[in-house]
């Protein structure tokens, strides 16, 4: 007589409980939506509800549920005309301080969205998704590096002991101001030995002797490859920080990127982290000049640069920059041991902690300033033509008292949240961009492009599943019915898996459904025949039925283990739909091989198991 443990049924059953819950938000679809955020990261006024029911209501636009939290705002329409006319609407009231972004949110019943039960996040190919075509400002990448060979030859004129009236960037070229030829002469030297990406030239003023420098065009043209590669490497790591999986991040011509998000929901949070040039620096408050006076008469002392505080406060600081986000080698975003207070806990490397040093010990009591610097991504019109350009804005964080001198570790506070805080840290953690980019293209792939491969791929899996139904119960009889019963909680455990774990699936993964598919019942296959052996070498049913699922054991998981071993070296080693087609095959193997061994044995034993005179078997 066979036995089945009831820990085993009560295993069947709580797999099977769990894959049904977290498979089903996959039957309810998705509504029109229309998304709220803040532009810069910080949290909604909680009186944005209210706002956006106003500015709806008066625009005659019937809506749906609002969902409110304090990062984003979620407004559900019955349809896409709704949903368009809404999304202008709140654009014209809201202004450019926040990002309004159509979304598709799932419809899934309150009772599911407690349990944390989504449905399958679709790919570009299948759902959509978000698609930005990126250019990256070459020449706003060759002045940056001139500003940086202004910074070194300053430095190193001082460091020489050489005088000089001035170091400035002139168009494409840095000009070194020198007081007599002497002077010059050493400079040349010293410039040509440890700058050799400039070409030098002498020029004379009128009570000057200068230099003239100029990046060579074989360094302009490897600058301009490693600030694309840069880049490239600084989105891929933006998107690891968003979580997106499978992304297509990819190199078009000489100058932009190609960025393909699929099955993106945050399609604002994406824009926002993407499209954003962000950095800090850190500059000394120029204590001896008054900055009301500055902002009122216009007049700027030459030694500094004027600059406003979050609250419109005007404030003068050096010209001078102590450090920049390009030493950044770390941020953290935590909270303030003393005040509570959000910030970000930034680490140097060794320049920038050197001069940090430098500074904080000769302006003891003297405050230090904390500049954020971002570059928006915005559409001007000209002459009725819709031109993309980036706005760049500089803002003041914080401009705290230097209590006692510190080096590569130190905080930075003034931040307007957690949220916020997270937010900057997450930006300058994943790398400064080596140059500017602004988005000349961005396309929401609505789910109307992928419906057909939507239909085609569901036609296949429907036909290969049907196929492999009548076979087995043609040739199996009741146990090609038990087979076909597991083969159904198999597909229901994919596809609550897939949800489960946020995977994305595109249509090289429904391949990979379909192959499972097939695949599933080869366990069944074998065990089948192997207790039809046994018959037919005189065991009874009830032994032909034990020894068939134990001596199949080893072959099945020598079979599916060698083919998980090749799926996950596919998911390691590929890219993109190839690792798509690895996750659902490996998750495939997996519950093929659960539901084949484990679960038809319950079944069978539930028909067979309690018949002690059993004289034949169905298969």
């Amino acid at each position: 007589m066979n036995r089945f443990p009831p820990w085993k049924y009560a295993l069947l059953v709580i797999a099977l409980g769990v894959g049904l819950i977290y498979a089903m938000p996959n039957l309810f679809g998705d509504d029109p939506a229309v998304q709220v955020s803040s532009l810069r990261g910080f949290e909604l006024e909680r009186d944005m509800p209210a706002r956006i029911e106003n500015v709806l209501t008066n625009a005659a636009i019937e809506y749906g549920p609002i969902e409110f939290e304090p990062q984003r705002l979620l407004v559900r329409l019955d349809n896409v005309d709704r949903q368009a006319r809404a999304a202008d609407a709140l654009r014209d009231a809201l202004g450019e301080d926040y990002v309004v972004a159509l979304n598709l949110a799932p419809a899934t019943p309150a009772w599911l969205r407690v349990l944390r039960a989504e449905p399958m996040v679709l790919g570009l190919d299948l759902q959509g998704g978000v698609h930005f075509l990126m250019q990256v400002d070459m020449d706003t990448a060759r002045t940056q590096q001139l500003e940086r060979f202004v910074t070194s030859m300053r430095n190193l004129l001082r460091d020489e002991q050489i005088r000089y009236r001035s170091v400035r960037l002139d168009r494409n070229q840095v000009v070194a101001e020198l007081r007599s030829p002497e002077d010059r002469e050493r400079a040349l030297r010293v410039i040509g030995r440890e700058i050799d990406e400039l070409i030098l030239e002498t020029r004379d003023g009128s009570e000057t002797f200068n230099i003239r420098a100029s990046i060579d065009e074989d360094v302009l043209r490897e600058l301009q490859q490693t600030a694309l590669r840069q880049n490239i490497t600084t989105l891929r790591n933006r998107v690891n920080e968003l979580g997106v999986s499978e992304p297509v991040i990819q190199q078009q011509g000489a100058d932009r990127i190609v960025v393909q998000l699929p099955g993106v929901q945050d399609t604002a949070r994406a824009k926002q982290v993407l499209g954003s040039t962000a950095t800090v620096e850190y500059r000394g408050v120029d204590e001896q000049n008054d900055p009301f006076e500055a902002h009122r008469t216009g007049r700027i002392p030459p030694q500094s640069l004027l600059y406003f505080m979050r609250d419109g406060t005007p404030i003068l600081l050096s010209r001078t920059v102590i450090a920049s986000g390009d030493n950044l080698i770390n941020a953290q975003a935590g909270f303030d041991s003393q005040t509570g207070a959000p910030n970000v806990v930034v680490s140097l490397d060794g320049p920038g902690a050197r001069r940090m040093l430098e500074h904080t010990s000769q302006n003891v009591g003297n405050r230090m300033a904390v500049v954020f610097i971002e570059h928006r991504p915005e559409v001007r019109e000209e002459n009725g033509v819709e031109v993309p350009t980036t706005r760049r804005v500089e803002e003041v964080i914080s401009a705290a008292v230097t209590r006692e001198p510190f080096g590569g570790r130190f905080q930075t506070t003034g931040l307007g949240s957690a949220t916020e805080a997270s937010q900057l840290s997450m930006l300058l953690r994943a790398g400064a961009l080596a140059a500017p980019m602004q988005i000349i293209e961005e396309r929401t792939v609505g789910p109307s492009l992928g419906q057909d491969n939507i239909d085609q791929g569901f036609r296949s899996v429907m036909i290969g599943f049907a196929l492999v139904l009548v076979v087995m119960a043609v040739y199996y009889k009741v146990f090609g019915l038990v087979a076909n019963i597991a083969l159904t909680v198999n597909l229901v455990l994919i596809v609550a898996l897939l949800s489960l774990l946020g995977a994305t699936l595109t249509l090289p993964g429904i391949a990979g459904i379909v192959l499972t598919v097939g695949m599933a019942v080869d366990a069944n296959v074998l065990i089948y025949e192997r207790i039809r052996e046994e018959l037919n070498n005189g065991n009874s049913p009830q032994a032909a039925i034990r020894a068939g699922y134990e001596k199949a054991f080893s072959t099945i998981a020598d079979a599916n283990v060698t083919t998980l071993i090749a799926a996950v070296v596919l998911f390691l080693f590929g890219t993109g739909p190839i690792k798509g087609f690895a996750v659902t095959l490996s998750l495939g193997i997996v519950t093929s091989m659960f539901t084949a061994i484990v679960g038809t044995r319950g079944v069978v034993h539930l028909i067979y198991g309690r018949k002690k005179r059993l004289k034949a078997l169905a298969i």
